[in-house]
Order: C-alpha cells, then structure tokens, then sequence
C-alpha cells in the first residue's frame, strides 16, 4: 500500500504526515467488536432458521442452504472488494457504504414474504456484511504495530466467536418465539452505528487507484456457477463457472491492477499458510450449518435449546482468543500452527464416533472444534501480516479471506447435496458420513501445516544464503 512505510523488518505502521488521524485502539477495537459480533451472527442466525424456512416454502435440503451460500459467495466477494478498493478509498467511507446496505437491506427483510425475496435481502446484505470484518483487519494492519497486533487480531476473532456462539442462542430464540422475519432486527440495529464510524475512524485522503470490476463480476458467476451445479445438477451451470474461472484467469495475468494478485498463486509460503485457515474454515462453517439441521431432525430439539447447545463452545472460544492473543505477541505463531491441527483432527474424530448417539456429545466436542478454528485463525491471520511484503498486505488479506468464505460457502452447498444424495440411509448414518468428510479435510489441515513449515524454513535459508552473498561482495566494491 502506498501509504506505508517500512519501520522494521515486516512491521508496517502509517507514516504521520501520510494519514491525518491516529487510531484511538480501545474505542475502536470495541466498536469493530461490537459490529463484528452482529454480522457473524447474523450469519449463524439463519442455520437455526433452516427448517422452519425449509418446511414453509417447501424447500429441499439443498435449495435451502442458499439461503447460506449465496450469502458466503457475496459476504467472500465482498471481502476482498473492500480491502482492495482501502488501498485508495478512505476506510471511513467504506464502512458507512457497507453499514447502509446491511442495515439497509435488513429493514426490507422485515417484509419478505417469498424465498426468492429472502434470498435477495441475505445477498445484500452480504454484500455490506463481507466488509465488516476485512476492513477491521485493514484497518489493524494498517495501523496497530507488530508488537500490539496479535492480540488486536485475536480480538477481532474473539469477537467473531462471541458471534457464532450468540447466534444460535439469539437465532434459536427468536424463530421458536418470534418467527424468522424478526432476525432481521438484529443486523438493523448497524444503521445506528455509521455515526460512531465517522466520529472515531481516522480521516483518510482518497488516493488514484482503479478496481478491476470485470475480475471480480468473473469471479463471482464462475464460483456460483459451479456451486449451484453442486446443488442442482445443472450441467450450463457447471459450463458457466469453468468458462468464467478460464476468463478470470486470463483476465487477472493480463489487467494492470487486478482483482487479485497472480503472483499470489504462485508464493508457496502464503498459499500453504493460507490453506490452514481455509481448510479450518472448511469445518466450522460446515459443522456450524450441519449441526443445528441434525439436534432437529435427530434429536427433535427446538431451535432455542440447539442454540443453547452449541452456545458454551462458541463462548469458550472467546476466552480463549485473548489468551491466543497474548501468547502469539510473547512468542509468535509457529507452535501453535504446529499442534493445533492435530486438535483440529481430534475434535472430528470423536464428534464423527460420537454424534449421532448424544447431542451432548455434540455440544462437548463443538468446543474444541470452535477454539481450534479461532486459535487457527489468530495465528494464520497474524502470520500472514507478519510475511507478507508491504505492496501485498491488502491484496494479500482480501484474498485470504475471499479464500476462506468460498471454502465456508462450498462446505455449506456440499453439506445439503449430501444429505439428498444419501436420502436412502438412516439420517444418523448420513451425518456421521459427514463429519468423516470433515476429518478428512482437517488431515489436509496437517498437511498444510507441515507444508509451510518446510517452505517457510526454505525461504528463510534463500533469504540467509542472500544476505552473505550481499555482505561478501561489500568490501570488494568498496576495494573497486
């Protein structure tokens, strides 16, 4: 980004005269907080919200998780769209764009009488709800030194976690007692929030820049093209998202400034670093929409106790986060993306053995999948601050994060195909095949990790075997 300027080593921070305003962290940190907590559970809401929907518009499992996907194709498009365009658009401004098309988008949502209005209401206000959360990390990045950003990272997710936890809980609650229309209340409250944004965030200059809107309108019809043939079998589907994947590859290696960076792609430290937090994504997001669908069609439970259930894991991973926090700014994040994988597996294998038979088990185990996925996420979040070069913070990120929704929206539309495809097995038994899946996706966790052990300890040995170069040739120019 051009507004920084290197201070030490990777350690990012504004320069005074570059940004007219400095960051007042606490009142901050808590209002993100606070706005990040509405729009995850305005996330985790709905899947509490699933069969009731489902059983009024008659919808099958697949068609319902839309509801779900097609808010996290927007909410991953959205993400990276707003962290792009805060290399050269003010952050302040930002925020009030996507806090008028959340809030905005929530009041219409009181009056939705037919899924396809719903839908279209879920898709605007994702649209406004990706930026939330990406802009936050931006906005740290950019402006909370090294020393301090850990734990205002951790805090971010702690927040986010509070998120998951509160939504089933405030979701389960208001569609047994209320009814679903009445969730849309909650993310309505954001509108209050834009005065607060233009009081507290730091006043920006607007700098020249462009935004690549073919590469991100190429994106999105090729990732919906290939999950609505996920879900529906539609075979011009499937030929319209490959067709639009080719072209938005062509498009991002021949635009001058693209919707996301090629040379991304090919930096094997970042993608494996990443894969970590998309993988861990992968199985939250997915258990997150499977859990609540299988406490009501399993174990009969009303909305308010499944919230209830799964509350104490999403809370526990909030208190948890802070402690992440401090240990990632004591001693940095290479154990914790060591071991914590292998937690990851743990949690899946026992819920995959385990499910079907309590749902207290459910609710047990969910707790270490929950602080497993936030402590992942802390450290992949803070690692990728720490290694990505200046001019790629912001592509960078956006581009993490538009990784780890699509993964989120995929798990969600695999998830409900799934459970069409296997109509013809007891219920339990196509759950527990499931939860098998996402033990295998936290193998390729494992995998991911160790990867980027092995590349990172490369680049760091080509960095080192650099260096001696450089300070060998010293005297000899100094002699010439």
């Amino acid at each position: 980004m051009s507004n920084h300027r290197t201070t030490s080593h990777q350690e990012t921070v504004p320069t005074p005269t570059e940004t007219p305003g400095r960051l007042r962290e606490t009142p901050v940190s808590w209002l993100l907080c606070f706005t990040i907590v509405l729009v995850i559970m305005n996330t985790m809401m709905f899947n509490l919200a699933l069969p009731k929907i489902s059983a009024q518009f008659e919808l099958s499992p697949s068609t319902a998780s839309w509801i779900v996907t097609g808010y996290s194709i927007i909410f991953a498009i959205a993400s990276i769209t707003y962290s792009r365009l805060s290399d050269f658009v003010p952050i302040r401004r930002l925020y009030v764009i996507a806090l008028l098309s959340l809030g905005g988008a929530s009041i219409l949502g009181l009056f939705t009488d037919s899924f396809g209005l719903l839908l279209l209401t879920r898709l605007i206000q994702a649209s406004g709800a990706g930026a939330i959360p990406s802009l936050g990390i931006v906005l740290v990045t950019r402006y909370i030194p090294l020393s301090r950003r850990g734990r205002a990272m951790s805090l971010i997710l702690s927040a986010a976690s509070l998120g998951l936890g509160l939504g089933p809980v405030a979701g389960g609650s208001i569609v047994q007692y209320l009814g679903w229309h009445f969730l849309f209340v909650i993310t309505g409250v954001t509108l209050l929030l834009i005065p607060i944004f233009l009081v507290l965030l730091p006043k920006e200059k607007p700098e020249s820049g462009s935004f690549d809107f073919i590469g991100a309108l190429l994106l999105g019809i090729g990732t919906t093209g290939l999950l609505l043939f996920l879900t529906s079998k539609s075979i011009v589907a499937l030929i319209a998202g490959i067709l639009a994947i080719g072209l938005f590859t062509l498009r991002i290696r021949r635009a001058s400034q693209p919707f996301v960076l090629p040379a991304l792609f090919g930096d094997r430290t970042y993608m494996s670093l990443s894969a970590i937090g998309v993988f861990s994504y992968m199985i939250s997001f997915g258990f997150l929409f499977l859990a609540p669908q299988m406490l009501a069609r399993v174990f009969g439970l009303a909305p308010l106790t499944s919230g209830l259930l799964l509350f104490p894991g999403a809370l526990l991973a909030m208190l948890v986060s802070n402690r992440v926090g401090r240990i990632i700014d004591l001693y940095g994040n290479k154990a914790l993306l060591r071991y914590v994988p292998w937690l990851m597996l743990l949690s899946t294998v026992l819920l995959a053995l385990t499910a079907s038979y309590s749902s207290y088990w459910i609710a047990a185990l969910y707790i270490l999948v929950s602080i497993s996925f936030t402590t992942l996420s802390s450290a992949v979040s803070n690692e990728l601050s720490r290694q990505l070069p200046t001019d790629r913070i912001g592509s960078g990120m956006g581009l993490f994060q538009l990784l780890q929704f699509f993964s989120g929206a995929f798990a969600v539309a695999l998830s409900g195909s799934a459970l069409v495809w296997q109509k013809s097995l007891p219920l339990t038994r196509a759950f527990d095949n499931l939860i098998w899946g996402m033990a295998v996706i936290a193998f390729l966790t494992i995998a991911s990790s160790i990867l980027y052990r092995n590349y990172a300890k490369k680049q760091l040995s080509d960095h080192s075997a650099a260096e001696k170069v450089e300070s060998s040739a010293m005297p000899k120019t100094a002699t010439e």
